[in-house]
């Protein structure tokens, strides 16, 4: 008899994560039918449902195809016939509302590999009640794992869809999650805070890491590391991942360093 673990690895082999999902969308959208909502309602609440079961995939070209499959299926069924033309815009608009053009700039939306971030413990101690944050925390992947490191630690999570904040809240309600610039947020009342970003964004976690988080404080980063700074740790987690562990007294210190020689 196969494990339950087995069994869920299968599951989650593409593409029957798709198929499932496109599956889901059209048994919403004929229940909404047989409740008698119109064809524009009906089609509206099982895109958004593909939608939302997108952000769940791992990859971007897996979320674009999960999120598109339902309505391009729809109008070759010819079960739309009685949609508007403008309503086809309608899935665009949904993948705009969840994924405004300006998160473009930093992540798309990856989420935390589950276990990627258990030897933080044993590398980055928290004493209880220490705050940690999640910048950028998509719907909560990152939280959880967070949350699994350090249960006593109070989770926060900044995002800036507002979409992905409120999903991300209801996922994880023992996490205090707010929509929000994560660039414009204070580090320094953190103990810990951690990026799922790009490596285009790293000078940027770089400078605001020097410029505000305390000393005793860490910054942690998967796959992508600082510029010109050594980490604490880098944990191999298999296949691509990596973890990036820093500890910003070092990066205070090498600067401080730095301005003496100057001078």
């Amino acid at each position: 008899m196969p494990s339950p673990m087995a069994a869920l690895h299968r599951l989650s082999a593409w593409p029957l994560p798709a198929l499932l999902s496109w599956g889901a969308a059209w048994l919403l959208f004929l229940a909404l039918a047989r409740l008698g909502l119109g064809p524009l309602p009906a089609a509206l609440g099982a895109g958004l449902a593909g939608l939302l079961l997108a952000l769940t995939q791992a990859s971007r070209w897996r979320r674009v195809m999960v999120a598109l499959g339902f309505p391009l299926s729809l109008l070759i069924s010819g079960a739309a016939s009685g949609l508007p033309a403008w309503a086809w815009l309608l899935p665009l608009l949904l993948l705009a509302l969840a994924y405004p053009q300006r998160l473009w700039r930093d992540a798309p939306l990856y989420p935390t590999p589950q276990g990627a971030l258990q030897a933080l413990a044993e590398i980055a101690p928290l004493c209880n009640g220490a705050r940690v944050l999640d910048a950028g925390c998509g719907l909560g992947h990152g939280l959880r794992e967070l949350r699994r490191v350090y249960p006593q630690a109070r989770i926060e999570g900044v995002e800036w869809s507002a979409l992905l904040a409120r999903l991300a809240a209801w996922s994880c309600p023992w996490a205090k999650v707010r929509r929000g610039d994560m660039w414009a947020d204070d580090w320094g009342a953190y103990d810990l805070i951690y990026l799922f970003q790009r490596p285009e964004s790293m000078p940027q976690a770089f400078a605001k890491m020097r410029e505000q988080l305390r000393p005793n404080a860490w910054l942690v980063s998967l796959d992508f590391e600082l510029p010109a700074l050594q980490a604490r740790a880098c944990i191999e987690l298999g296949g691509r991942h990596r973890l990036w562990v820093y500890a910003p007294g070092a990066a205070q210190e090498r600067a401080a360093r730095a301005d003496m020689t100057s001078n």
